[in-house]
């Protein structure tokens, strides 16, 4: 018995140890978690000092919008500011400049007026991508991102209300052949519709380029060179009112205060969306809203991108700001806030209410718009057709620099001259003794582009290098034969393309004490660093033209497509 005893007592129960590893595993993730939060809250209320503080102070990001959307955005910009913004150690502040895309662009490019204009800002968002090419192709160089469009607004045929059920069917087009309200089974006359300068309205940009698309789309260089297209922009030239209001708004607001169809001198024009939906809510409202058509087929579309914009009044912190602040733009909840505004996104169906005259119907297929070149080149095209077409003088350098540029140029020139419907057209070359002793030669007097049109190709082929550059006594020949036979009533431009700087003959004071004033525009096409921007700003300036700074040759057929394109 004793053994037994003895034995039991050597057998000790022991406690199991899994529990109490469990135990020690929570307490120590408690810990761990309450380190971690203690941590985290330092770091945030280290980052709240620094955003508050701001090492290297307030920076303030300025965008120009164009007003239709104004409202919207400052809405998400006061958003983001709630954020606190900090980039580069700078604290962001956004400011919303409304003001009119074609105010920015001739701001960007020219001289930036602060008294009318406010500050330069560092980003823009036009209502159209048309806007950026145009900026492209007068200077590169200020493009500091690729656009991004934030939403989109088709276009539409605004009329008044008693017009609009009658237009159900119509096609864009259908523009350049209906000319009368018989079409419609209607008796009130002449059917026209107000196309506002193309170059400064998108809305009229956009309605020429599905006209001329005739179906889905795009619009090619080598269609826009076609005789149906040709004919097509004759036929919508003539079907222009005689009184074309300056802008969209002017004849939104012309058409508001007609009580009868027509009344207004012309029928209808075309508006984006959401400028109509602004146009009949905002607080000069008409008291009868003008209401919106959606043709029939592919629609064109207004994509409101979003550009960062480059050039050296851009800081990296403002550059890096202006990206930011388009990615928040477009997250869904602020694309929410826009689509109240009036555009259409993505990411909702919800439509501002109320919206009298705006039905928002759907949008069933897209125009395919045409490419960034070819964009400029049916504004040129339109403003060769339209009211008789301009009177167009193009001095292009032959100089040395110029040979492996050359066969460019003249495809640009040969591109224009084929797809110019009317207007004059006339063609020097300049460098050092090419006529004798003088440093241009006349190639083709100035006159009728139809007439000329072959003379024009030949001469365009036959242009060669020669030695020298003496850009200011050929220009002065050049712009006193322009002026002589200047025509009354049509634009008048010389337009020169040169990469080099004058080296010999009249200087710049020379040249510009023969100059008349701002009726016959001088305008350049610069291609490369080499040229002397300031003094041909000055001589642009001085009669009212344009510089287009191209940093390659492949630069040249836009930028001389959108300098025809303007009316000034």
């Amino acid at each position: 018995m004793s053994r037994h005893r003895a034995l039991r007592a050597k057998v000790k129960r022991g406690i199991a140890k899994w529990p109490v590893l469990v135990v020690v595993l929570v307490v120590l993730l408690g810990l761990s978690w309450l380190a971690l939060s203690w941590a985290g809250g330092v770091l945030d209320r280290r980052s709240q000092a620094l955003a508050q503080n701001c090492s290297e102070g307030d920076s303030v990001l300025r965008v120009a919008v164009t007003p239709s959307v104004a409202g919207a955005v400052r809405d998400v910009a006061q958003e983001y500011s709630r954020t606190r913004p900090v980039v580069y150690d700078h604290c962001i502040a956004i400011e919303v400049i409304s003001t009119d895309s074609s105010a920015v662009l001739e701001g960007l490019t020219t001289t930036w007026d602060e008294t009318k204009l406010g500050k330069r800002p560092h980003a823009w968002l036009p209502d159209s991508t048309l806007w950026a090419n145009r900026l492209t192709a007068l200077n590169a160089k200020l493009v500091g991102s690729a656009p991004k469009s934030v939403g989109t607004s088709p276009v539409l045929l605004a009329a008044p209300e008693a017009a609009a059920p009658v237009l159900e069917d119509f096609r864009w087009s259908d523009l350049p052949e209906v000319t009368d309200w018989n079409r419609f089974g209607q008796p009130w006359g002449r059917f026209s519709v107000a196309m506002p300068d193309p170059s400064a309205n998108t809305a009229s940009a956009l309605a020429i380029q599905s006209a001329l698309a005739g179906g889905k789309g795009p619009v090619t260089a080598e269609s826009l060179g076609s005789d149906a297209t040709k004919s097509a922009l004759t036929k919508l030239a003539a079907t222009v009112p005689p009184e074309v209001p300056a802008t969209t708004r002017d004849a939104l607001a012309r058409l508001g205060d007609s009580a009868t169809v027509n009344a207004a001198g012309f029928s209808a024009t075309p508006v984006s969306e959401v400028d109509l939906f602004r146009h009949n809510t905002g607080k000069d409202a008409p008291s009868k809203p003008l209401v919106g058509v959606l043709p029939a087929g592919p629609a064109p579309v207004a994509d409101f991108p979003y550009v960062a914009l480059g050039g050296t009044e851009v800081g990296e912190a403002e550059e890096r700001a202006a990206q930011a602040f388009r990615d928040f733009m477009t997250e869904p909840p602020r694309q929410a806030i826009l689509a109240r505004g009036g555009l259409r996104v993505e990411s909702t169906q919800d439509r501002p209410a109320p919206s009298p005259g705006v039905a928002w119907s759907p949008v069933t297929e897209n125009l395919v718009p045409a490419d960034a070149t070819t964009t400029q080149q049916i504004s040129s095209a339109w403003a060769s057709a339209d009211r008789g077409g301009q009177v167009v003088t193009v001095l292009a350098d032959v100089s040395t620099s110029m040979k492996p540029r050359l066969d460019k140029v003249k495809a640009a020139l040969r591109g224009q001259v084929d797809r110019s419907v009317s207007g004059s057209f006339g063609l020097w070359t300049f460098a050092r003794d090419l006529d004798g002793s003088k440093p241009y030669r006349q190639l083709v007097g100035t006159g009728p582009v139809g007439d000329k049109r072959d003379a024009l190709r030949r001469s365009i082929d036959g242009m060669k290098t020669a030695d020298g550059s003496q850009l200011y006594s050929a220009l002065a020949a050049c712009y006193e034969a322009a002026h002589d036979g200047f025509v009354a009533g049509r634009v008048n431009r010389v337009v020169v393309i040169t990469d080099s700087t004058s080296d010999g003959g009249l200087d710049l004071e020379g040249l510009k004490s023969r100059l008349h004033g701002t009726d016959l525009a001088i305008s350049f096409i610069a291609i490369g660093g080499d040229v002397d921007k300031a003094a041909l700003t000055d001589v642009a300036q001085t009669t009212g033209g344009s510089v287009s700074v191209v940093e390659d040759v492949d630069g040249v057929e836009a930028a001389l497509g959108q300098v025809l394109s303007t009316k000034a």
